[in-house]
């Protein structure tokens, strides 16, 4: 799920849309999505007219594109209504809003449908760009049809999880760019006991490197064991 902070003005923010330097464009691992190039236009430049619908498995990266997204359209002005699976409702929409997203498509339940489907038409009236993602393509989403039908109408394009060694690479890029260090039997444990999801391994490498900071340790297996036994904190 998108963890909802933010540090720019919106006028909702019920996803997390905070510009984090990890979400962006560049630091999206493209895998083997031979269409990556048709991807990144559509989000580069969004259009009102053709919405845009990002489908695949846990850790392809769909969240990390609507995160990168929504931190371009801020930089750029426009205020950003954002919704997904834990969204709480009423959905509302906002007529400033410039860049409509919503998240986790396939898990609506009826009355999140029911609100999807006013937004995705109130945006359309106000020429609102729509950029969507799910698990499943818009064929198969259990959905009321007019929703289903609206996420399918424009761009479709299934988003394929990266390799493992690309998994790796980012691990160690993003240390990198924390000035982490991590070694290969890090590596090695976090893909043995982790989740390959994108978000959650960049979600738990920023609790590492919070950890390593306030207690001024190099990061360690058993540093690393000690983080993943620990409660999460709020």
């Amino acid at each position: 799920m998108i963890d909802p902070r933010s540090t720019l003005p919106m006028r909702q923010v019920p996803l997390a849309l905070v510009p984090e330097p990890a979400w962006r464009l560049d630091t999206f691992v493209p895998g083997a999505n031979t269409q990556w190039p048709q991807v990144q236009a559509a989000l580069l430049t969004p259009q009102p007219a053709t919405p845009l619908y990002l489908w695949g498995p846990a850790g392809c990266g769909k969240s990390h594109l609507l995160r990168a997204a929504a931190s371009l359209a801020q930089e750029q002005g426009l205020s950003v209504s954002a919704h997904d699976l834990l969204s709480p409702l009423p959905w509302e929409f906002d007529e400033q809003c410039g860049l409509l997203l919503l998240d986790d498509c396939d898990r609506y339940d009826a009355e999140r449908q029911r609100a999807a489907f006013a937004l995705f038409v109130q945006a359309s009236t106000y020429g609102v760009p729509v950029l969507a993602a799910g698990r499943l393509p818009p064929v198969d989403l259990t959905l009321r049809e007019d929703l289903r039908t609206r996420l399918g109408w424009g761009l479709v394009y299934e988003l394929v999880p990266p390799s493992e060694e690309q998994v790796r690479a980012l691990l160690r890029r993003e240390g990198d760019r924390r000035g982490v260090l991590l070694n290969d039997d890090v590596i090695d444990y976090l893909l043995k006991r982790c989740a390959r999801d994108l978000s959650h391994l960049m979600h738990l490498l920023d609790r590492i490197d919070r950890h390593a900071l306030s207690t001024q340790r190099a990061v360690t297996l058993p540093l690393l064991r000690q983080v993943l036994n620990e409660p999460e904190t709020a």
